[in-house]
């Protein structure tokens, strides 16, 4: 914007002559008024004095508010109007947008949710699609996160790559649980290391873990970036097991001066999200280009102060002669097409609203508490007074939402939102939660994790050696049941979250002849080729599984 504004001019310069002869006319009635008005006052005769002097204007000159200066002001808005400040040229085919946009994509297990049909993830990947139509010149990178951070693809223009590999994302492909979004931060600065340039970081999630807000927040402090949040999901509980951390993104994006949009069912939000962006073209050297003519925001409130002329004492006779003159100097404004996202302003903040149904007195008690104490504090109360999904309602803090959700007995809300702080005793609350809701075989990755890490924690030894003996148990009930004739055993769904036992594996072998081809078969054979390329794995979410692990185990869980 500061940039823009290194342009400024005026398209008829000639026209701020006006102001000085104006203004000192202006001036000259004044004096002329002031200095023989009470002489020549014709209502001296008829009106006592006592009582003239309450209906005069001039009792009221003290104000800084007056009839002459609303009409000083009127006159210097209509020179400017008339002049034609503008400081952009008109959008050119040729213009490039060139700030960049960084897209962090939650790929967390709450973001599997179908609160947002057909869930959460799924409609994220739509709509970065339609947003990236929205803005075909401004080059892209895609950076996914949970308990990792990977960088999916850098910077490019080509949306359409940018799309495939989005569309192939899931929460299957991260190597490790969680939700923190500020190890993608090394992703971002990799990203533009070769640009110098602010950029546009949009953050796309339904939450964050419970350190997130202080480290994103303290990197943003640091760099000139912009942030933009797209929250996705429901804020009712009873719709989700993980509602939309909502207040935690406001938070966020108050703090770091951000915007924050909600996600809705038709366009209207890729529409903010294009419009708060940060766009920046390059201004095309080239004197045949029209600029825009930006003399047509001050006519709103040279008219509003126009209508003071209809209050009683505030007439100036000849300050009507201002009005050809308005409306002579106006800029003719060319209708322009709203979907165009160069022409996008930038919007505001999209609006709260309380779509959780909570009860206006519990909002008003909400709010004189506030008053005293922190969401957090309050929850600690409702925490000690039994009033667990009370508590888990007010909480900010994911960690004691997780703890209100434990106590209530909400094990899988528990479990997902203990992954949102990466320590051994968030993992070892996971594990424990996983087991109450009976999904043993998870609750034994992450005791095997947590163990791993630190092998002397408390009771996870203990636990593990509990849950195992019990899935022991399930399996060798599960082998000795025979299967009659006809029924096959079922599989287990890999994203199923309640696994409560491996099951017994039951193994057929069957003869298969593999055939084999060199590369001179391929291609001299039309028919092979075509078998061939079929066989070829077209979805790329295995490879990036397997690439994520890899990265996980060389790197850790962000860039180098």
């Amino acid at each position: 914007m500061i940039a823009a504004w290194s342009y400024f001019h005026f398209l008829r310069p000639e026209w701020l002559l006006l102001a000085p002869t104006l203004l000192l006319f202006e001036w000259l009635l004044l004096r002329i008024y002031t200095s023989h008005g009470r002489q020549n006052d014709p209502f001296q005769g008829v009106i006592a004095p006592e009582l003239l002097r309450h209906l005069r204007v001039q009792a009221h000159r003290h104000r800084r508010f007056t009839p002459s200066n609303a009409l000083r002001g009127l006159l210097v808005l209509t020179v400017l109007i008339a002049a034609g400040p503008s400081w952009r040229q008109q959008t050119s085919p040729l213009a490039e947008d060139a700030v960049p946009l960084v897209i962090l994509l939650d790929a967390s297990i709450s973001m599997d949710t179908q609160d947002v049909q057909p869930s959460r993830l799924t409609r994220a990947k739509q709509k970065m699609t339609d947003l990236l139509a929205l803005v075909p010149d401004k080059r892209a990178a895609l950076v996914v996160y949970a308990g990792s951070a990977h960088t999916l693809l850098p910077l490019t223009n080509d949306h359409d790559i940018l799309a495939n590999y989005m569309a192939s994302v899931r929460t299957s492909i991260m190597p490790r649980a969680g939700k923190f979004a500020e190890y993608a931060l090394k992703s971002v600065d990799l990203a533009l290391a070769d640009t110098r340039q602010a950029a546009s970081v949009l953050l796309v999630t339904d939450g964050l873990g419970s350190d997130s807000t202080i480290q994103i927040a303290s990197w943003f402090k640091n760099r000139p970036h912009e942030l933009v949040i797209y929250a996705i999901g429901s804020e009712d509980p009873l719709q989700s097991d993980a509602p939309l951390a909502r207040r935690q993104l406001k938070a966020l994006a108050n703090q770091v001066s951000g915007t924050l949009i909600d996600d809705t069912v038709d366009a209207q939000d890729m529409v903010a999200v294009a419009r708060a962006l940060n766009d920046a073209y390059v201004i095309v050297d080239d004197q045949a280009l029209p600029w825009e003519d930006g003399g047509y925001l001050l006519v709103f409130p040279a008219l509003l102060l126009s209508l003071l002329w209809f209050r009683r004492g505030w007439t100036q006779a000849w300050g009507w002669l201002l009005m050809p003159l308005l409306l002579s100097g106006s800029p003719n404004v060319d209708a322009q097409r709203a979907e165009d996202p160069r022409l996008l302003k930038r919007s505001a903040p999209a609006i709260d609203v309380n779509a959780s149904g909570t009860p206006l007195w519990r909002q008003a008690s909400d709010r004189l508490i506030g008053l005293w104490l922190t969401p957090d504090q309050h929850g600690r109360v409702l925490l000690q007074l039994g009033a667990y999904e009370r508590a888990a309602a007010v909480f900010e803090d994911p960690i004691w939402q997780a703890t209100a959700r434990y106590y209530a007995e909400q094990f899988n809300e528990a479990a997902l939102l203990f992954t949102r702080r990466d320590s051994d005793a968030a993992l070892f609350n996971e594990a424990n939660a996983r087991v109450h809701r009976r999904d043993y075989v998870r609750a034994i990755a992450r005791y095997n994790t947590l163990l791993a890490r630190s092998p002397d924690f408390p009771g996870a030894a203990d636990n593990r050696a509990f849950v195992q003996a019990l899935i022991d148990e399930m399996n060798a009930l599960s082998e000795s049941q025979n299967q009659e004739d006809g029924v096959g055993s079922s599989e287990l769904d890999p994203d199923n979250d309640e696994r409560p036992a491996d099951g017994a594996e039951e193994q057929s072998w069957e003869a298969r002849v593999v055939e084999h081809y060199s590369a001179e078969e391929v291609l001299n054979n039309p028919e092979i080729a075509e078998m061939w390329l079929r066989g070829v794995q077209q979805d790329p979410a295995n490879f990036l599984n397997n690439k994520f692990s890899t990265q996980l185990q060389e790197r850790g869980v962000s860039e180098p």
